[in-house]
């Protein structure tokens, strides 16, 4: 690859010539998967519960659009002939009598996924693929995409899967134009517009966050699919005949532009300064798919102009950290391809409905190869991250995301994102499920993962308060109550849920979409528990609202990697990583008895087959009774010399090592805060 430019980009090395020639080695790396025709590509790998028909047509879809891409941001300069195997492609595929047709929207839900990609890829690519058609694939093209007239979509992102395809129709199809259309087939199209634009609307909160339907489900869809797609919808074609239908209006414009313009910046301070994503939510797979939120910002002209909306330098350098955190850990791998995992395949971590050519939904992390390479996104010299600032801003700083529920804390020193979470958890107010390993724990960050596999799926032992059953295990927490988010200085917040404990009698199951497992409820005590966080230490608060007649449990960070983590401490664990840090992860006891212990499991993590928790065993506690722990993460041992607590009525003070004191009021049971 090209050497890296370390004046333009002094954070990550990388400039637009990387991307490029990433994106470019990933598609050559596809070609040997391809079928004869094109129509059909299917790398090695298991095949999802859509089947192979299914992937191969999701391989084809997802990697045209990292190609239309690239084609597009070179004004057609296609050096590897991209364009002419997918033209390729699309006339196979397309055409009902082939043999290697494509699955249709109308019988298989996974086509109406894959539609979307193919509707903007042809958007992109106008001049150089879809203008280049022959008439006879333009119609089965066509007529293959308006099969997701009038079907199911469920509530969720996956609405703009058909946006996107209803605008590309629009802009091509003459029986969806209104001066040449049927009157029903017209009204059809507008229906389900008007429809699921109304999804997309119930599902914004404030802020530009998004939850994935009704239910508390926040995760990087946020980025990959609520913050992108609109951007990209009103760039097509298509957009231009909505306005004149009056279909889209400016204020639709000014309100997706200030949703992104929030989201974007929230999102970009959940990077950490090694690049790493937050590793919480499902789909994990697509990877670099994170760094859609900064490449939708510049597209959306946020960059633009002298004074730009949002740098353009912390865009890319937002985006380039993010490529740059895979391609130095062994993505894609030795063959080029892009596998069902995070640094290297690991099936545990993906969904049900994932194959092997799902993880190239992280076409959506190159949406900047669309813009020219003169554009201020790709000159400007990089800035840093949030976590990496100098300056007022520069100490370790805490901020309240309402919508997750989370208090984000970023320390300066490690580089370290973490979110405490109190707010999320794949499901809604007082619903006993099984804990969703990646939505329902208290904590997720930039270098820990949960246990996706194994026994502890059902039965959680990491970032988790519990009572333990002597036959069912540890107690879940989902269907929580969030009782306050506070930020009570620029370095300290407070997050406050109550959880009924409960466990569920479940069945295995190889349906997974991220949400826990219901089934027979098993219930336990309510416990109200407190989060004070400050820099890399949380002082995790628990009282009890009845008598709690088993034992109290509090597991803290997981550690994940190669080699096993080093006890060093009675509830003290040190991970040495292969580029010569350190993660520590630890427990400390302020207030309540308790015996420390650290669980371990093997090949249970993607990033690495050694798991190990810290956690604090106690027993029984009556009604009313507080206990307190410090919970730490990060790149060095826990300082918590003078930290302590005091009980003062309903208050619990929490005084820091600095000798400065937070005040928590824990609300009475049955009150919000």
């Amino acid at each position: 690859m090209t050497d890296p430019d370390h004046r333009l980009s002094p954070f990550t090395g990388l400039v637009r010539a990387h991307w490029q020639e990433t994106a470019d080695q990933l598609l050559l790396a596809l070609r040997p998967h391809a079928s004869a025709d094109g129509a059909r590509i299917l790398p090695p790998g298991r095949h999802s519960s859509s089947g192979p028909d299914s992937d191969g047509l999701e391989g084809f879809a997802r990697s045209f659009l990292i190609a239309a891409l690239l084609i597009a941001g070179e004004d057609g300069h296609d050096p590897s002939g991209h364009a002419e195997r997918y033209a390729r492609g699309l006339a196979a595929g397309a055409d009902p009598g082939s043999p290697t047709a494509w699955p249709r929207p109308a019988t298989i839900g996974q086509a109406k996924v894959e539609a979307a990609s193919i509707a903007l890829g042809l958007d992109l690519t106008r001049p150089w693929i879809w203008d280049r058609l022959d008439e006879r694939t333009r119609v089965h093209v066509l007529d293959w995409l308006r099969e997701v007239i009038g079907t199911e979509y469920p509530p969720i992102n996956w609405v703009w899967f058909r946006i996107v395809v209803l605008t590309f129709l629009r802009s091509e199809d003459p029986r969806c134009d209104p001066a040449h259309g049927a009157e029903e087939d017209v009204e059809a199209l507008r229906a389900d517009l008007r429809h699921d634009l109304a999804v997309y609307e119930s599902c914004a909160r404030e802020g530009g966050w998004f939850t994935d339907g009704a239910e508390r489900a926040v995760d990087h869809y946020g980025t990959w699919a609520f913050a992108v797609f609109p951007t990209l919808w009103r760039r097509m074609r298509g957009a231009d005949h909505l306005r004149a239908d009056g279909l889209l209006l400016p204020a639709d414009d000014a309100r997706h532009r200030e949703r992104l313009a929030a989201f974007s910046v929230d999102a970009m301070g959940l990077i950490g300064a090694d690049g790493g994503p937050l590793l919480q939510g499902r789909s994990l797979i697509y990877r670099m798919a994170v760094a859609a939120a900064p490449w939708a910002a510049a597209l959306e002209g946020l960059a633009d102009g002298p004074r730009p909306r949002i740098a353009p330098g912390s865009l890319r350098r937002a985006a380039s950290g993010v490529l740059d955190h895979f391609l130095a850990r062994g993505v894609p791998d030795g063959d080029g391809l892009l596998t069902l995992g995070w640094f290297h395949e690991f099936g545990g971590m993906a969904q049900s409905y994932s194959g092997p050519g799902s993880p190239y939904w992280a076409a959506k992390g190159f949406l900047g190869l669309a813009l020219p390479a003169d554009h201020p996104v790709w000159t400007a010299v990089e800035e840093p991250l949030p976590v990496e600032r100098d300056g007022p801003d520069a100490r370790d700083a805490v901020q309240i995301l309402p919508v997750p529920g989370w208090l984000a804390s970023r320390t300066r020193e490690d580089g370290i994102v973490r979110v405490i979470n109190h707010g999320n958890d794949h499901a809604l107010p007082g619903s006993l499920r099984t804990d969703s390993p990646l939505y329902a724990r208290l904590g997720y960050s930039t270098v820990t993962s949960p246990p996706v596999t194994g026994p502890d799926v059902l039965d959680p032992r990491d970032q988790t308060v519990a009572v333990v059953h002597p036959e069912h295990g540890w107690s879940h927490r989902t269907g929580f109550e969030t009782l306050a988010l506070e930020q009570v200085d620029a370095s300290t917040g407070l997050g406050i849920s109550r959880q009924r404990c409960h466990w569920v009698l479940t069945e295995e199951s190889d349906d997974d979409h991220g949400s826990g497992r219901g089934g027979q409820v098993i219930v336990g005590a309510v416990l109200t528990v407190a989060s004070v966080v400050r820099g890399a230490a949380e002082v995790r608060i628990v009282r009890a609202e009845g008598d709690v007649d088993l034992p109290l449990a509090i597991a803290g960070w997981p550690l994940s990697g190669p080699v096993p983590a080093t006890r060093t401490g009675p509830a003290a664990l040190q991970l040495d990583r292969t580029d010569g840090t350190s993660l520590h992860s630890s427990l400390t006891p302020l207030r309540g008895d308790f015996a420390p212990a650290v669980h371990r499991e093997g090949a249970v993590s993607p990033l690495g087959p050694h798991l190990a928790v810290p956690q604090l065993l106690g027993a029984g506690v009556p009604s009313g009774a507080v206990c307190a722990v410090v919970v730490h993460l990060g790149a060095r041992p826990a300082r918590n010399d003078g930290t302590a607590v005091e009980v003062v009525g309903d208050s619990v003070h929490v005084t820091w090592p600095d000798a400065a004191v937070t005040e928590v009021r824990l609300p009475a049971a049955g009150s919000a805060g």
